[in-house]
């Protein structure tokens, strides 16, 4: 297939205010460098300075977009229409972000480029029947937009052929407001609108219940600071919230607010996803990173919005199943300012 030939680049999306580059290996956000309070360009996501660490799986999912189905599918197992399917245990006892050759290992096909003032680049892959255990052609398409000077838009499509599949993609970058070597995110302080999270068992895959965070260290309704509460959950945030609550942008629903307060860096997230994984670099370790920086647990954050995980065998969650005629679509605006 033509997919399979293209070669690995970096491509760059530039208003005059915002800088960005994506490579297509995983539809990877390499960089991404926006104002701070005195004006000057900050490098605000976790990454590598080529495409040759991301091709050697290097990456501990930095930037990219994850699927056929994002998050922890338990036991590598799930049953569609009767039929039972088995994934790759990639990370045991269950299957992660795809399984072992996910979405963010592939060199995606380049289908269009747009320079301007608002530049954009749509990538273009397609995953075949049987593809890492999973049923069914998928053709998946991702568009990176600068749409104003200070916001990126990325939207998603899957379309299935001819049999009904899981489909739940999520882009997963790293954020830090303060820049990418700046050390951890534990001053950060972050905004959720979400008031029920998906509890999980030792193996962080949910139990399929639905809890309200009132009263726990798990309540990011108001504003507050990461590190005052991220002791008390164990090693680190990595939950699904259920979002709901916010206002509307464009048909998008307001995720979360994080804020930076040595840069006054703002990032607002908006998106049509019903769940965002909120992942604290938790098991991020001594990676040797873009110009010489080395990170280390809890230097960035994750704001994955996505459907519930391990939603394929949760009956009470919201299907993540597609079935011919219809199309996956997801959509997200990361808007940044200072405050």
């Amino acid at each position: 297939m033509a997919d399979q030939n293209q070669k690995p680049e970096l491509f760059e999306l530039n208003n005059g205010t915002m800088h960005v580059l994506v490579t297509n290996v995983g539809c990877t956000v390499t960089s991404l460098s926006v104002p701070g309070k005195d004006g000057t360009l900050s490098d605000v996501v976790l990454g590598f300075d080529s495409v040759d660490p991301y091709l050697k799986g290097l990456a501990p999912y930095f930037g990219c977009i994850v699927g056929r189905v994002a998050n922890r599918i338990k036991d590598g197992k799930f049953t569609l229409d009767g039929v039972q399917y088995s994934l790759p245990v990639n990370k045991p006892p269950n299957s992660l972000h795809g399984g072992n050759m996910g979405f963010d290992k592939k060199v995606w096909e380049v289908i269009e480029y747009r320079k301007g003032e608002t530049p954009s680049i749509t990538f273009k892959y397609h995953s075949h029947d049987g593809e890492e255990g999973y049923p069914g052609d998928l053709t998946v398409t991702a568009t990176y937009t600068l749409t104003s000077k200070t916001t990126l838009r990325l939207d998603m499509e899957g379309v299935p052929k001819d049999k009904p599949t899981p489909v739940n993609l999520a882009q997963h970058t790293y954020w830090n407001l303060a820049g990418h070597s700046s050390g951890n995110i534990l001053d950060h302080s972050i905004q959720i609108w979400a008031h029920h999270i998906t509890p999980v068992d030792e193996n962080t895959v949910p139990t399929g219940e639905i809890k309200p965070v009132k009263g726990t260290p798990f309540d990011f309704t108001s504003e507050k600071r990461i590190g005052d509460t991220i002791n008390q959950v164990g090693i680190g945030y990595d939950h699904n919230y259920v979002l709901g609550g916010g206002d509307e942008k464009e048909g998008l629903k307001h995720a979360a607010k994080v804020k930076d307060p040595s840069s006054s860096r703002v990032l607002n997230l908006w998106t049509n996803a019903p769940g965002m994984q909120f992942y604290t670099a938790n098991y991020v370790n001594g990676v040797s990173g873009k110009q010489r920086a080395v990170y280390g647990k809890h230097s960035g954050l994750c704001l994955e919005t996505q459907g519930f995980p391990n939603a394929i065998n949760q009956p009470n969650f919201p299907s993540v199943v597609v079935r011919p005629g219809q199309k996956y679509q997801h959509s997200m605006l990361f808007e940044f300012s200072v405050e």
